[in-house]
């Protein structure tokens, strides 16, 4: 989008209007089109200089409400409304300012400034191709009015119109070229194609002409951060944080750049001033809540995720927050609340793994063996290799006393990761039930190879022998009537 630095001011118009003085001809002749007398006149002249007043005071609300005074008054004074326009952007009303524009053209339609603004302003509404036709236009009748070229590689690099942008730009050169936004815009378009050094060639530029362009240190820092180039990407982005302090996309950004770089407690403290200076800001706890779960801190994560659900209004609109929310609850020994998040983000994701493997484990805590048992088979529906899965599913159905089918799918799993040593000892526990002592034997000693001290293991050995007999006496106990 464009920088402000690009907008129209009222200091922008060739032809000052009321509010930057302008004498008292333009408001006559108007005037006599209109009828109006002379009272008329001066109270709408003295509105449009209190609305100055106002504008300079940055009071931009009162200002538009004078101004309108002035413009019901006398609607034909061209300037007027390019100065309305100029004031609804400064309130964020962009289209209503851009409205104001056109009027404005409409009364006086060489005036290239105005139709400058009003590109400009359609553009930060992302209406490219009618921003393009108004620049285009402007260029018609202003063939050395190097912003219209300027800007019109913006426009065509939103568009995908790189060839077209390459031509604005080499056409704006001819005209300026020491235009820093030129460099700009052409190299966002080159980013756009892939072409990422030439682009921070053509951003370095643009720092050259104008150092403290606000925008272009991050740009070299995001086109750094995709070429894996992590501790360059940060200095560009401490950069631009020195010249925009309290940027919370920049923050975001560094926040993310930790986070790849392992740095989570610099992830952490980023996230953290974030929610301060917003705290309001949902992706930001959400992030936060995500890097505290991963470092086991639930309890912490849980009150991020807890704090985003009471103020996204019951289901923010997050992607992943039902699956996050329901693993810190887990985490939390709450694991039937856990279990209706749980139940929501497999709806929504219904082939992801790790979700329907989270659920299978609450559901196995909670006792819902045959549940969980099918989260199981849905996840080696997708990942038939997947020795964790193959794991759970014996672990479930051994609870449902399904102990041959539990035996296969352990031995599946040691297939897969022979070191696997909770397979293992859940392998040896199920052939034990079925009375199968050497495939048990076998198993604990595999375990007790790579890990004499085991304690399961031993357990399970030493008790071994205490089943083999009682199973034998069972068998030869007399029946006693």
């Amino acid at each position: 989008m464009f920088r402000r630095s690009n907008s129209v001011s009222f200091a922008d118009f060739s032809c000052p209007g009321p509010i930057r003085g302008i004498g008292w001809g333009a408001g006559r002749r108007s005037s006599r089109r209109l009828g109006l007398c002379m009272n008329d006149w001066l109270e709408a002249e003295k509105r449009v200089e209190h609305a100055q007043d106002l504008s300079e005071s940055q009071r931009w609300s009162e200002a538009l409400a004078e101004l309108d005074v002035a413009i019901s008054i006398n609607p034909n004074t061209a300037v007027w409304h390019a100065q309305r326009g100029f004031i609804l952007e400064e309130l964020d009303r962009c289209a209503e300012a851009t409205d104001a524009y056109e009027r404005s053209l409409d009364l006086e339609p060489g005036d290239h400034e105005v139709a400058l603004a009003l590109g400009t302003g359609l553009a930060r509404q992302s209406r490219f191709a009618r921003a393009a036709e108004v620049l285009e236009e402007l260029s018609k009748n202003h063939a050395d009015f190097e912003p219209a070229y300027c800007q019109r590689i913006h426009c065509y690099a939103e568009l995908g119109l790189h060839d077209q942008a390459e031509q604005m730009f080499y056409l704006a050169q001819e005209l300026d070229p020491r235009c820093p936004h030129c460099f700009y815009h052409v190299g966002v378009s080159l980013a756009d194609r892939g072409q990422m050094e030439r682009a921070i060639f053509c951003w370095n530029r643009a720092l050259e002409l104008e150092p403290g362009y606000i925008g272009v240190n991050r740009r070299i820092a995001q086109a750094n951060r995709a070429r894996g180039r992590q501790e360059i990407a940060r200095d560009y982005y401490l950069r631009e944080l020195r010249d925009d302090p309290g940027n919370i996309d920049l923050l975001f950004d560094l926040a993310e750049l930790a986070v790849e770089s392992g740095e989570f407690s610099i992830a952490v403290a980023k996230f953290e001033q974030i929610v301060e200076l917003e705290p309001r800001n949902l992706d930001a706890r959400f992030a936060l809540g995500k890097i505290l779960l991963h470092r086991g801190q639930s309890k912490k994560a849980l009150t991020c995720f807890e704090a985003v659900e009471v103020l996204g209004g019951g289901q923010p609109n997050i992607p992943e927050f039902d699956w996050r929310l329901g693993e810190a609850l887990f985490a939390n020994q709450r694991a039937g609340e856990a279990r209706s998040h749980l139940l929501l983000a497999a709806q929504q994701d219904p082939d992801n793994q790790d979700i329907l493997s989270l659920l299978g484990d609450v559901l196995f805590a909670l006792s819902c063996a045959a549940q969980a048992a099918e989260c199981c088979r849905r996840v080696l529906a997708i990942d038939a290799d997947n020795p964790f899965s193959h794991h759970k599913l014996a672990r479930c159905l051994s609870a449902m006393d399904q102990h041959e089918a539990a035996a296969d799918h352990c031995q599946k799993a040691i297939e897969l990761k022979p070191d696997f040593c909770e397979a293992l000892l859940d392998g040896a526990r199920a052939h034990i039930q079925l009375g199968r002592w050497r495939d048990a034997r076998e198993m604990l000693r595999t375990v007790l190879r790579d890990d004499p001290q085991n304690a399961d293991a031993r357990r399970l050995s030493s008790g071994m022998w205490r089943r083999k007999v009682g199973r034998i006496l069972r068998r030869f106990r007399p029946n006693v009537r």
